[in-house]
């Protein structure tokens, strides 16, 4: 058992501790909610919350600026999992380092949501056979609301009809939202549509929208992967080759090394304020607090970077 497993069993007897302890444990809220939904990262947590209302009691395992690759469950989130109706993941190996150990651990059988199904996967490289951030096209993030829909509506059918109108209603604004990134992009240069980040996050949304992927400071889909010396060397010669504009930084990631990848090739480095909502949503009241505004704000921070109008 690897040291991420060994935490898990351990916030797992933790878990059993307190439960068999006289008054132990942590009492669930009597929200009135008609189910218990458990949903791995922001992005999700977000859509549930929107389709499902107040028909749903939620929990979002992963906070803002949490990198999902790289995360250890807690005994809370064993406890969420063993007391959830439905548990709601983004799939594609987004959460595969702990997800399945925390769920075993939890002693949960219940409908685990993929919600990636339905969705066309781009292909990885080398390891990573398969993308995960699929959310960043928004026709998937349509397909995704639609399952997550239907999986709300099986549990709780009493909520069908008000979980399809809150699907539809928001469906309409994920639809809208693709149609204003397609005109904002549209306005870059076509030469100039070229992207390096962080970590390779944006192939969807690349895909999507005609963009130009050149590369990425951490070579992979995974940003607990080490970085190369002769990589970044690498990326810093082809950004110079295609004349790439900007080098972006990501909120879940330090911009040190996107810093320095930007100065060694002489183009603007995007961070702070501007940094790229990549792996998940920043916090309540932030440009990225929800799915349409991360988004958005990540088009309206390309465009303005790549030379296009804002």
């Amino acid at each position: 058992m690897g040291l991420r497993g060994v935490a898990v069993a351990v916030a797992a007897g933790a878990i059993a501790l307190l439960a068999c302890a006289p008054g132990g444990g942590e009492q669930r809220p009597d929200s009135g909610a008609a189910l218990d939904v458990v949903a791995t990262t922001p992005v999700l947590a977000d859509f549930v919350r929107n389709v499902g209302g107040d028909r749903v009691h939620l929990v979002q395992i992963l906070k803002p600026g949490v990198d999902p690759h790289d995360y250890e469950a807690s005994p809370a989130d064993i406890q969420a999992i063993a007391d959830a109706d439905l548990v709601v993941e983004n799939g594609v190996g987004l959460e595969a380092a702990w997800l399945d150990d925390t769920v075993a651990a939890a002693d949960y059988h219940g409908q685990v949501v993929d919600g990636s199904r339905g969705v066309t996967i781009l292909a990885g490289t080398g390891e990573e056979s398969r993308d995960p951030h699929i959310w960043h096209d928004p026709a998937n993030a349509r397909i995704m609301v639609g399952d997550i829909a239907a999986a709300l509506a099986a549990k709780d059918p009493a909520g069908t009809a008000g979980a399809e109108r809150n699907a539809a209603g928001y469906d309409a604004k994920l639809a809208a939202l693709d149609v204003e990134n397609k005109a904002a992009i549209g306005t870059i240069p076509a030469t100039q549509r070229k992207l390096v980040t962080n970590h390779d996050a944006f192939g969807y949304y690349c895909a999507r929208y005609g963009i130009t992927f050149v590369g990425s400071i951490i070579p992979s889909f995974d940003t607990s992967a080490e970085l190369s010396g002769n990589e970044v060397s690498d990326l810093v010669a082809e950004i110079r080759r295609t004349g790439v504009r900007a080098v972006f930084s990501e909120s879940s990631l330090p911009p040190k090394t996107a810093e320095t990848v930007a100065r060694e090739a002489g183009v603007q480095v995007v961070e702070g304020e501007d940094t790229l909502y990549a792996d998940g949503l920043g916090p309540v009241g932030s440009p990225g607090g929800t799915y349409l505004s991360a988004e958005r704000h990540n088009t309206a921070t390309i465009v303005k970077a790549l030379g296009g109008r804002v």
